[in-house]
């Protein structure tokens, strides 16, 4: 008999819903039995394409006599962690607290009224490896809930104390460009100069920090901060983190040289990664990083679409193993053997073999995963050929789990990245594509004005949206407003940016509440400060107000912003990878935002501002604005604005490359 779980709107939630285990969804209805029954409350956080999480399930909560030993003793409640950011901040940060480290599964015990007392991550069935046995921790935690009630109590409240202090965050002046040199300086000292990224194994794709370093070379001509970019940026689509197949990323490598990933793909990371290796071709016209940008928009609209504009979360890790029927195996669909290469590609797989790495063997569990040299680039003629042929024979294979929850945030991160390509390279059908995902947020994640998290197809959508939400759909509307000249998309932009102060803004301590004034109470209030693997609700907030305050006429917005800069900017040089996305307004305020307007018919000088990459310009074209950005305008020219003063009008596009320093 299925579990509360089976009508829920998440894929992971609903992977538990034939579970023995009695799971609960967070909710009411849970704590109230836990307070009624005197019972701990088992908190078990994870989400849909976590290998880890599989295992645990497989090995604990499939089996019938572990889920007993549950069902008896606790109340067993079941987080989606990307449908509840709120919910696993909080317990991720006492998970940390008390043992030093996070990660997915996240198991936290929890007195019957939220406080957490216990906390760990991945537990075997039974004891190995130094690590206690699920089930020994089970009978543990009951004896000392029975017997050690005090101490107990004294842990949850200490632990809860820690969790409810507010960062301490002394006001300062505005950062100057000196913060924009020491956080180049500490990326330049944590680049690994052999294999590319940031420090070692496991190693992330830290795109926000490689595309700092893009940004440093753009306004200083550092050609250190351009190496470090580049050569992480080649590193990675060399290594098999990148399908050299079907296009796009995984979530991270487990190992240094980027072989062998975490295969899941998640939307964010894809969102995230375009950016840089965007703008690292309009700054080299290298054709290969072009390639990528492609190859990753084509892979997240070709297998994560799940409506038209819309993108689920993600594709898993684990597939069917079509050897052994009902058990699924990492990294399945995406590795091939020697055989397998052959018997699709016949004379040709030997060159194929040998330029995409295919060993005898294979690298990966018996089985190989591609991956090339850096600089393996361009291919030739036959390589293509029996790349694509293996792409087509890959197609008939069963196919990774899909998470098809379409996530607010995330889907803005892509619609923002989307845009800005369209723009860029003058993809039509990107623009489109652009176009109809922003239409699809707006009529499907915001219900009775209210933004929400998470939609899914025939379920609507779900839980209030967070801070996070609201400053990518900021950040992606007046991306599509400057992709279309439409000044409809920048009403959008400029109504949620008074949503996000009205429910998320404290003027007390400058900074933005993850939850709304109207969400759920929960035992804190969390505060997102930190760039992690996507932007921090302060972070994207601060870059989306100062990009949209020119063009809206709102000089509230960006002294919002403003004050989250005197707050964090220092901090951001000295520790850039936990602030490289706060790091992209450092540098508007240091330098200064150029406003650029084109009146009329001008698609020539339109093209002009979007042919280079200008990370601190914003555009308005297309239907003339009220306010002071337009006022006075003849027809037919542009004007670029810097630093409260404004250039002749520029009649032609050698005249207006001029003024924007584009050579």
């Amino acid at each position: 008999m299925a579990n509360r779980l089976a009508h829920e709107t998440s894929p992971y939630l609903r992977q538990h819903a034939d579970n023995p285990v009695d799971w609960y969804p967070w909710g009411d209805e849970a704590f109230e039995r836990a307070v009624a029954e005197d019972r701990p409350v088992l908190l078990s956080i994870g989400y849909s394409a976590c290998h880890w999480c599989h295992v645990m399930a497989h090995e604990s909560f499939e089996d019938d006599a572990t889920a007993a030993i549950m069902n008896d003793l606790f109340v067993c409640v079941k987080v989606d962690r990307e449908e509840r950011p709120d919910v696993d901040a909080i317990y991720m940060e006492a998970t940390v607290a008390m043992t030093g480290h996070g990660g997915w599964p996240m198991t936290v015990f929890l007195t019957p009224t939220g406080e957490p007392f216990y906390c760990g991550t991945y537990f075997p069935k039974i004891s190995r490896g130094g690590m206690p046995g699920f089930v020994d921790l089970l009978g543990g935690i009951d004896t000392a809930w029975r017997e050690q009630r005090t101490e107990i109590t004294e842990q949850s409240e200490k632990l809860t104390d820690h969790l409810r202090r507010q960062p301490s965050l002394a006001g300062g002046s505005l950062p100057g460009p000196e913060v924009l040199g020491e956080a180049e300086d500490e990326l330049i000292k944590a680049h690994d100069r052999a294999w590319g990224g940031f420090g070692g194994a496991p190693k992330f794709p830290q795109s926000m920090s490689v595309d700092f370093l893009l940004r440093q070379y753009r306004r200083t001509g550092s050609t250190e901060a351009l190496a470090a970019a580049t050569h992480s940026l080649d590193a990675m689509c060399a290594g098999g983190m990148y399908d050299h197949l079907g296009g796009g990323f995984a979530r991270y490598s487990v190992d240094a040289q980027w072989l062998v990933p975490h295969f899941e793909k998640m939307l964010y990371d894809n969102a995230l990664l375009i950016r840089p290796y965007l703008h690292a071709w309009q700054l080299t016209q290298r054709p290969d990083y072009l390639e990528v940008v492609e190859q990753t928009i084509e892979c997240v609209m070709r297998d994560l679409q799940v409506a038209p504009g819309a993108f689920a979360s993600a594709e898993d890790a684990d597939s069917p193993d079509p050897d052994h029927p009902g058990h699924n195996e990492e990294g399945r669909f995406q590795t091939w053997t020697g055989p397998e290469i052959m018997s699709v590609l016949g004379e040709d797989a030997e060159a194929f073999i040998e330029w995409y790495g295919a060993v005898d063997g294979g690298n990966f569990e018996g089985r190989s995963i591609l991956f090339r040299p850096i600089g393996g680039f361009p291919r030739s003629d036959e390589i293509e050929t029996s790349r694509r042929r293996l792409f087509a024979e890959r197609e008939t294979r069963p196919r990774p789990g899909l998470d098809d929850k379409v996530l607010c945030e995330w889907n803005g991160l892509f619609l923002a990245s989307l845009a800005e390509a369209a723009a860029s390279t003058g993809r039509t059908d990107w623009a489109d594509a652009a176009v109809e995902s922003a239409e699809f947020l707006c009529r499907e994640l915001r219900l009775d004005g209210r933004w929400h998290r998470s939609w899914q197809t025939g379920a609507g959508a779900r839980h209030l949206g967070y801070a996070q939400d609201h400053a990518a759909l900021i950040d992606a509307f007046v991306r599509v407003y400057e992709l279309t000249g439409d000044p409809r998309w920048l009403a959008e932009a400029t109504t949620t940016a008074d949503d996000l102060v009205e429910l998320f803004w404290d003027a007390e301590t400058s900074v933005f509440f993850t939850t709304g004034s109207d969400a759920e109470a929960l035992i804190t209030r969390p505060v997102d400060l930190q760039d992690n693997a996507t932007p921090a609700a302060q972070s994207a907030a601060t870059a989306a107000l100062l990009r949209l305050a020119p063009l809206a006429d709102r000089d509230d917005l960006r002294d919002i912003a403003e004050q989250i800069l005197s707050k964090l900017g220092e901090a951001a040089g000295r520790h850039p990878l936990a602030f490289a996305n706060l790091l992209s307004s450092v540098q508007i305020i240091a330098d200064g935002l150029d406003e650029i307007v084109v009146t009329g018919d001008r698609p020539d000088l339109v093209a002009v501002t979007n042919e280079s990459w200008l990370p601190n310009a914003v555009r308005s074209w297309g239907t003339p604005l009220d306010g002071p950005l337009w006022e006075g305008r003849t027809e037919g020219l542009a004007y670029v604005c810097r630093n409260f003063a404004c250039q002749l009008p520029a009649t032609t596009p050698q005249e207006l490359r001029a003024q924007l320093r584009i050579s």
